[in-house]
């Protein structure tokens, strides 16, 4: 019988500890995956190849108040959103969600430099999550495949396979060659992902763009040199009018580089951004463009595009909030359509057990559609859930 959605939460997490899934690590690669070491103290750490041992943060914080929270502690067995599937689901359940979009975010690891190991540590998660933890009931638990993004070959594989475990989405941590812009060979996991019928998000935006300024954004066909040189950046000018930690690099590389023209039907989620900057950003990148596509095709050989840049993103974007009621406000120019609603659970913007409240109080004026779309049709759709709305 198919299930009813009143709520899905279109952005949750994974928080268990690591030994719950590692065990379908293969041997030879079980000490590369990360590891959960017990402190003196009695508190959790949690140790990554490659980085410095983690004691805390913001990512354990479902059911503390403000008051009590401490980002410098780290405790998987007093956390909710740590446990078990079958914890997963009472919790759902008290928050008064029917389903949560799951992503993992501790498990990419691209300090692990041998491919063959980090590889296999992504997979056997997606393994994991496909066939024992979603599996409890895979209508309420919607795991995000993870994909290496260290080549089109390593991610069309991991798509494919994600395809055959039943996973109903993948999302990318940068673009499927490795790099941190698109480039031609992107377009064959493009079209794998179409030819798949799979829906691909990504989490707010992707890490190397964040508070870097030696990261490329963009290999356009003529890069002069000298005094031919253009002073500023073209696609960093089209993002830089959306906020900090947001998807707009993203956003701005993929229709400057015609990725949209390309590919008609792709469809790409960006998750827990918010959306009241949108209609701002939407218009300043337009501006940008138009004063700005000349000399770009002149000195950076960039073609046209047949329409301005927010045409592209209104067609081809959609965009996860939590607690935004100015986006909501704005739910007309943004395009409710485009609009996914979540919790975060249990990460530090969760108001989990209350979730339902906190919606509720962005949602003055809106009518029983609207809100049943941004609540959970559009995420049905979106994510190819098969089930009929309330």
């Amino acid at each position: 019988m198919a299930r009813n959605y009143r709520y899905i939460s279109a952005d949750s997490h994974f928080e268990s500890p690591p030994e719950q899934w590692t065990h379908r690590v293969p041997k030879q690669y079980r000490d590369r995956a990360p590891r959960r070491i017990k402190l003196a103290n009695g508190h959790d750490a949690l140790l990554v190849e490659g980085q410095r041992l983690t004691y805390g943060g913001t990512s354990l914080y479902g059911g503390r108040p403000p008051e009590t929270f401490d980002p410098t502690i780290m405790d998987y067995e007093k956390t909710p959103g740590c446990g078990s599937a079958e914890q997963r689901l009472r919790e759902q359940d008290q928050d008064g969600v029917d389903a949560e979009v799951l992503f993992s975010l501790g498990v990419r690891n691209s300090a692990i430099r041998d491919k063959a190991a980090f590889v296999a540590i992504i997979h056997s998660f997606n393994e994991y999550m496909a066939e024992e933890y979603c599996a409890v009931d895979p209508d309420r638990l919607i795991g995000m495949g993870i994909l290496p993004n260290s080549g089109v070959e390593e991610d069309i594989a991991e798509l494919q396979q994600c395809k055959k475990l039943g996973i109903k989405a993948v999302w990318l941590s940068t673009y499927p060659s490795g790099k941190s812009y698109p480039t031609p060979e992107d377009d064959r996991f493009w079209a794998a992902l179409l030819d798949l019928d799979m829906p691909v998000a990504v989490h707010t935006s992707f890490p190397a763009h964040v508070g870097s300024r030696d990261t490329p954004l963009f290999k356009y066909p003529l890069e002069p040199e000298g005094e031919k040189r253009p002073p500023t950046d073209f696609v960093q000018r089209l993002a830089r009018q959306g906020p900090f930690h947001t998807g707009s690099v993203e956003a701005s590389q993929m229709v400057v580089a015609g990725i949209f023209e390309r590919f008609p039907k792709l469809q790409i989620y960006w998750a827990e951004n918010n959306v009241g900057w949108l209609p701002y950003f939407y218009e300043q990148m337009d501006h940008e463009y138009t004063v700005n596509r000349v000399w770009a095709e002149r000195y950076l050989g960039l073609p046209r595009l047949k329409r301005l840049p927010s045409e592209y993103l209104r067609d081809h974007a959609h965009w996860g909030f939590f607690e935004d009621h100015v986006g909501v406000r704005l739910r007309h120019e943004v395009g409710v359509d485009r609009m996914m609603w979540s919790t975060d659970f249990p990460h530090v913007v969760t108001r989990w057990p209350n979730s339902l409240r906190t919606l509720e109080s962005q949602m003055a004026g809106v009518s029983k559609e609207e809100q049943q779309a941004m609540a959970a049709g559009n995420a049905v759709k979106f994510f190819r859930l098969d089930h009929k709305p309330l």
